[in-house]
């Protein structure tokens, strides 16, 4: 019975710690690449809106030019791999 719980207690330990990895913060180097990138797009957005994904990014609230806003996702490498109008 001890075995059991310490299993479950084990099992439970590791699953909050990745799903807290899930929310890790962006660091500053890729957050001035991602900036950069978005400014070569004729793009903005605020820092706060970058979250980090399974496969890469997602930026909430991208103002581009011309005025239309989108959710932007991109990969690792800070490709975009896709684009919703909001």
């Amino acid at each position: 019975m001890k075995t059991s719980i310490m299993a479950v207690t084990a099992i439970i330990a590791f699953s909050t710690s990745v799903f807290a990895a899930g929310e890790e913060e962006v660091s500053v180097e890729t957050e001035a690449a991602i900036m950069a990138k978005l400014t070569a797009m004729e793009c903005q957005m605020a820092p706060d809106d970058i979250e980090v994904t399974e496969d890469g990014f997602e930026l909430d609230n991208v103002i581009c030019k011309g005025g239309k806003q989108f959710d932007i996702e991109l990969d690792g490498d800070l490709n975009e791999t896709g684009r919703r109008a909001e």
